[in-house]
């Protein structure tokens, strides 16, 4: 299976099925002398473990990281580190009335097409379950990226038809703690209330919710990105579109700016600097300066406990609604996995601009 690499310099390689023995990243290029301890990854790995929050999976899974290698002494060697997270509450059997039946929504079709074969546990490698390594390699990038100041902050802007109040939402330091005060990572504590409300019913109903992550980077220098192919902006519209719910990505006022004129959507300069950040912190592909701003659309959780009509792998049609345990709603959990992303791209294109310019 091929794509399962992202990264020029600073490379991911991810590994491992929700249903295996173990999932797995394996991060080259990372530089030597970083202090890094399993303790660094595993605060990131507990905040995409399922919560308390009423959008959560009942999988219980510890997500323990261990560092097979790249670590001596507390610091990067320069050679590749490796991670496992070994699977303790995979429940194979709950698939077995499923494993001939393609699963509305799932990459059960799509997978058989391509492979003529596919691991029917819980959706193999299609599974979310497969992001906890993405969050354990972009804890690593996230340490890499912070060595020059640039942090990147995620969190749920909107759950179902539910969106957060700016001008509730708190700024500079206080605003990681105001995400993660709530087990929705939501900035709006009255809007996290009423999202709560809105999946406990859709949940009652045996239905799913979508939402919307946005992502904030600050302290990102002018300059990172390459002009043609790899502009930052295409690169991590690609990291948050691999996600695997995720259908849209926006960077800054993207979906607005096509609805107005250049006088209105340019970000005019002064003596100061930009005045506005419409372009969300990039131009040309190339970052500005100002803060980085996307935002990452998902789609509600397919596995739905609602009747649903489909076909299975003899092509006969079958009604079919999924038990078992599954999110209601992407969000929060999804959260972390798309600052990890973010973290993933910043740090390879900043060890891109060290190695052209030193």
């Amino acid at each position: 299976m091929a794509g399962n690499t992202i990264g020029s310099i600073f490379r991911v390689t991810t590994w491992g099925e929700s249903h295996g023995k173990a999932l797995g990243a394996v991060v080259d290029g990372c530089p030597p002398g970083l202090a890094l301890h399993e303790a660094d990854i595993q605060k990131a790995l507990d905040a995409r473990k399922p919560s308390t929050a009423v959008s959560s999976t009942t999988r219980q899974e510890s997500d323990k990281v261990e560092i097979l290698s790249g670590v001596f002494e507390g610091k990067t060697t320069g050679t590749p580190v490796s991670l496992i997270i070994k699977n303790v509450d995979a429940k194979s059997s709950s698939y077995d009335e499923l494993k001939d039946v393609f699963r509305p929504g799932q990459g059960d079709f799509t997978y058989l097409q391509k492979y003529d074969i596919r691991d029917w546990r819980g959706g193999g490698r299609a599974s979310g379950r497969e992001t906890a390594a993405r969050v354990a390699a972009g804890a690593i990038a996230a340490k890499v990226i912070a060595r020059l100041g640039i942090d990147v902050i995620a969190y749920t802007q909107a759950i179902g038809s539910i969106e957060i109040d700016r001008g509730k939402m708190p700024s500079g330091r206080s605003m990681r703690k105001s995400v993660y005060d709530n087990p929705l990572f939501c900035p709006d504590p009255k809007a996290a209330i009423l999202m709560e409300k809105k999946i406990a019913a859709v949940r009652k109903k045996g239905d799913s919710l979508g939402g919307v992550v946005e992502i904030i980077v600050r302290g990102c220098p002018a300059g990172l990105g390459e002009p043609v192919f790899d502009k930052i902006d295409a690169d991590l519209a690609k990291a948050l579109m691999s996600i695997g719910s995720v259908k849209a990505v926006e960077v800054g006022d993207g979906f607005t700016l096509a609805g107005l004129q250049g006088s209105q959507a340019n970000d005019q300069m002064d003596k100061k600097g930009f005045k506005t950040n419409h372009a969300g912190g990039i131009l040309a592909g190339i970052t500005s300066g100002e803060q980085i701003v996307l935002r990452a659309y998902c789609k509600p959780i397919p596995s739905i406990a609602k009747q649903l009509q489909t076909i299975d792998t003899q092509g006969k049609e079958r009604i079919i609604e999924i038990q078992g345990r599954h999110d209601i709603c992407v969000l929060p959990r999804i959260v972390p996995v798309c600052e990890a992303m973010v973290n993933i791209v910043l740090a390879d294109h900043l060890l891109r601009q060290v190695a052209i310019c030193g």
